[in-house]
């Protein structure tokens, strides 16, 4: 795996310099920045991940990571000081990838980080790990490559986030399998599932949808099956 290059947009200089010197003996390139505003300015197209804070004067990590997505689909990691589950869905929505409460420790900061940064490295095809043999999945309309992030439907390339990619990956190997929340988020983000991680799961499903279904609410696609779960309906036009 190339070398990473990681953002740390946070206020606070003493937790800024902790994650810095953790992640640079770890080999990552670190590039720093103290508030949204300056952060956004240090955005790169080959930053690989970005870890904001939410609660910074002037432009909130909120605001911030609203911004990041008109531009980039770089993997978001929030540190807050709220563990409330309302604040960590806000912070999804605004287009957020994972979410560590502070105090955190630096293995369980470290253990995200690595998980996020090689996800999004084989979405970019940067890894060793991504085969680029062009394998494809077609299916229903929508074909995606088994091997980096691209997906179209309908000849139109559908630009996704690593984690709705991989979610749709998973589900379209396996068609009209039912996938629990669990089984996808322990999948896809190769943690432990807890059962606040179903709100999680729920978020990235409805987003995802947004992006692939005609009709968000009348999926054709990804469905619902109430108390089970969600597959992918390999159905014949």
């Amino acid at each position: 795996m190339s070398m990473a290059n990681v953002l740390i947009i946070e206020d606070d200089e003493d937790i800024r310099e902790g994650v810095r010197i953790l992640l640079e003996s770890e080999d990552y390139a670190i590039t720093e920045a103290e508030n949204g505003m300056k952060g956004l300015e240090a955005l790169r197209e080959d930053t690989d991940l970005v870890i904001l804070d939410v609660m910074m004067p002037g432009i909130s990590g909120l605001k911030t990571c609203e911004e990041i997505r008109k531009k980039s689909f770089v993997p978001v990691l929030f540190l807050t000081a709220k563990a409330q589950e309302s604040d960590k869905l806000i912070g999804l929505m605004a287009g957020g990838d994972d979410y560590l409460a502070k105090p955190f420790s630096y293995s369980e900061l470290l253990g995200r980080v690595k998980a996020l940064v090689r996800r999004y490295q084989v979405y970019r095809g940067k890894s060793d790990d991504a085969d680029q043999t062009g394998r494809h999945i077609c299916m229903a309309g929508v074909d995606i490559s088994e091997d980096f992030n691209e997906v179209i439907i309908g000849g139109k390339q559908i630009e996704l986030s690593d984690i709705e990619y991989n979610i749709l990956l998973l589900l379209m190997r396996y068609p009209r399998k039912i996938f629990s929340a669990q089984n996808i988020y322990e999948s896809v983000w190769n943690e432990p599932y807890f059962y606040n991680c179903n709100s999680t799961v729920m978020v990235h499903i409805r987003k995802l949808r947004v992006k692939i279904e005609e009709d968000p609410q009348n999926p054709k696609y990804i469905t619902t099956i109430w108390g089970k779960g969600y597959r992918f309906e390999d159905y014949r036009e």
